[in-house]
């Protein structure tokens, strides 16, 4: 596995991610479009900012060597980044069309 092909992973949970919640909370959800589109930045935004403390991509793979615990925590961080770019888009059109 390569670092390109981990964080292609970790966009694509960070959507799922999105869209289960979206699908659950219905006062939350933009649609799939929507969703699909905070679900790629939020779980982007999260993965850049709490990456540098080590389990972005390329630390994952470390000269060849796998680290399964690091893809666990940067494929949770991912999902929280969806969830949390959901919340965080829907209070803000909440408070702009006030």
């Amino acid at each position: 596995m390569t670092g390109t092909l981990i964080s292609l992973i970790s966009i694509f949970v960070g959507i799922i991610a999105a869209n289960l919640f979206g699908l659950f909370k219905k006062k939350f959800t933009f649609n799939f479009t929507g969703n699909t589109l905070i679900g790629v930045f939020g779980s982007i935004l999260l993965i850049k900012t709490f990456g540098r403390l080590g389990f972005d991509p390329w630390a994952i793979m470390n000269n060849g060597n796998f680290n399964g615990f690091l893809l666990i925590i940067n494929l949770l961080v991912s999902a929280l980044g969806g969830v949390l770019g959901l919340i965080f888009a829907k209070m803000l059109y909440n408070k702009m069309n006030k």
